[in-house]
């Protein structure tokens, strides 16, 4: 299952890396457009896809998740930026450290888009068995804190793609540049776009809450089953080429 992944990915990956080679001469585009090569890593691209269906289905039930969406991104920046500031104080041999926790780290993303489609269509209901007042009441209406931490796991699971990229190609640039410590958060906003684009597309299209106002709560509803089903199946899929 990998290798078909592997393979899907590296044929999404090709313009990016094309226009990556014409990019070296400037390192903050080099930098954003191996954040985008990033995002169609075989480790990245059923969790980016998971995260399109999630605050797209959001996006078209009610309105434009553009506040989720932008502490999704959050996440991901503070978990490249940390990486980076870590090799930049310890130095290159605590790579060799992160790689020992990256696969474990990788294999969490399948149950989480799983335990995700399972609530999105139903049948896991949270305010029935936890309830912590009005905390909970403010993080399920806002999804702000949610969102964050979905970023933040979505970005921990490395694979020897996203290694590369990051460690290999990534890191060294950012120490040898006077603006290198930005590099870790361009690259962080690279592995969002394609979010971005397709929240983009909603809003441009008018396809927000508004398309389901119009079109009736039984459109709604498909759409939202459809995305939670979705989420399982690449959960399920995202398992099975990572465990």
């Amino acid at each position: 299952m990998y290798e078909i992944v592997n393979q899907i990915s590296n044929t999404l990956m090709q313009p990016a890396l094309n226009l990556l080679n014409g990019a070296e001469g400037i390192p903050i585009l080099f930098a954003f457009l191996l954040g985008i090569v990033g995002a169609l890593a075989p480790c990245q691209f059923t969790a980016n896809l998971g995260a399109i269906t999630l605050y797209g289905n959001k996006s078209i039930q009610k309105q434009i998740a553009w506040a989720e969406v932008l502490f999704f991104i959050l996440g991901k920046v503070v978990v490249f930026s940390t990486f980076g500031a870590i090799v930049w104080i310890l130095g290159n041999e605590v790579k060799a450290t992160f790689t020992l926790y990256f696969p474990w780290l990788r294999k969490l993303v399948g149950p989480i888009l799983i335990i995700s489609g399972l609530i999105i269509v139903g049948y896991i209901k949270l305010y029935k068995y936890i309830s912590f007042g009005n905390f909970i009441d403010r993080i399920s209406s806002k999804g702000k804190i949610g969102a964050f931490l979905l970023g933040v796991s979505f970005s921990l699971g490395f694979c020897p793609t996203m290694f590369v990229l990051f460690f290999i190609n990534l890191i060294p640039l950012s120490l040898i540049s006077p603006f290198g410590i930005s590099f870790p958060s361009i690259f962080a906003l690279g592995t969002s776009m394609p979010i971005i684009i397709m929240i983009f597309l909603i809003w441009y299209f008018d396809l927000s809450g508004k398309f389901v106002k119009k079109k009736g709560r039984k459109i709604g509803l498909v759409v939202q089953r459809a995305a939670g089903f979705l989420m399982i199946l690449l959960g399920i899929l995202d398992i099975l080429t990572f465990w």
